[in-house]
């Protein structure tokens, strides 16, 4: 069985393998000096979004398929930790795009999906009545700035004030440069679930003005979760940028994130209908192996 990312959203994640149409169907090829040349046909009329990692060949009858059996295409970095590319089919449906739109465009809509993406992260009953965007912005950079003080009493690392320069990237310190490979890591698999259920990562609610200023909205949800716990702990590493991007693919985000991205965007847009929240821990997937076959997924196999 596929992963069934949410209301019938399956996704496949691919890296170093050959995909190509033969006269039977889609195929991914990989030639391993063990076990010679396996073939695994794919299910492409079941999937609505593939990832391919690096490593990764895809031929044009292949990609045409993908595009008539209306499969959205991404092109991702390790894990999917990274969103380069994306082919999105003409058959996607619009229904979340159009959502997104209403409420985007409406002050009092939009306004109403900020609040509830603050209360998400911060707990209900957060946000006195009568709050506006800007006020709401500075609670949530209230209650950022502390969750930072807290991390840097528990690690003992002093004052932390958060920077971020591209162009000076390799003079951060260790966490806020691990917490920027970290996030760069989370985006990629937040701008993989937009795309996959149709809708814009142009349209966001408190960013704006940016190719992905929803992309940065629904990834504020995880990051006190996620991203800025893991850069705290990296802040005696010597290499921190790298070992926040394989603490990232050693645990699964991708597999453990987008269930729970795609049903938090769904009820942001759709708070009025219910939907069964996907269980963190539930086995979605194994691996394949091309020496030993499947092998369990959600695990760090690391030597």
């Amino acid at each position: 069985m596929l992963p069934r990312v949410a209301d019938s959203l399956s996704f496949l994640y691919l890296d170093i393998v050959r995909i190509h149409q033969d006269d039977t169907g889609v195929c991914a090829e990989v030639t391993s000096q063990q076990r010679g040349t396996e073939t695994l046909y794919l299910p492409t009329a079941a999937l609505a979004c593939v990832l391919l990692g690096p490593g990764t060949s895809i031929t044009a009858r292949a990609l045409a398929t993908f595009a008539r059996n209306g499969t959205t295409v991404l092109i991702t970095g390790s894990g999917g930790v990274r969103c380069y590319a994306a082919t999105l089919p003409d058959s996607l449906t619009t229904t979340w795009l159009e959502r997104q739109v209403r409420t985007w465009a409406d002050d009092t809509q939009r306004l109403s999906v900020a609040t509830a993406m603050y209360e998400q992260r911060f707990g209900a009953g957060t946000v006195p009545a009568g709050t506006t965007l800007a006020q709401l912005r500075g609670m949530e950079g209230q209650r950022v700035r502390a969750h930072y003080q807290l991390l840097a009493r528990q690690y003992k690392i002093g004052r932390f004030r958060r920077a971020y320069d591209p162009e000076s990237w390799d003079t951060q310190d260790p966490v806020n440069l691990a917490l920027s490979a970290a996030n760069t890591c989370l985006y990629g698999i937040v701008h993989a679930a937009i795309l996959a259920l149709g809708c814009s990562p142009a349209l966001g609610y408190v960013h704006h003005g940016n190719q992905q200023a929803f992309v940065y909205d629904v990834a504020d949800l995880y990051k006190a979760d996620l991203t800025i716990p893991l850069a705290f702990s990296l802040n005696a590493s010597t290499n921190p940028e790298a070992e926040a991007r394989r603490s990232f693919r050693d645990a699964l985000r991708l597999f453990r994130l987008l269930p729970r991205i795609v049903t938090d965007i769904q009820h942001l847009l759709d708070p009025t209908t219910d939907r069964e929240a996907p269980d963190p821990e539930e086995q979605l997937v194994d691996l394949w192996d091309p020496v030993t076959g499947p092998i369990p997924g959600g695990t760090n196999h690391a030597t």
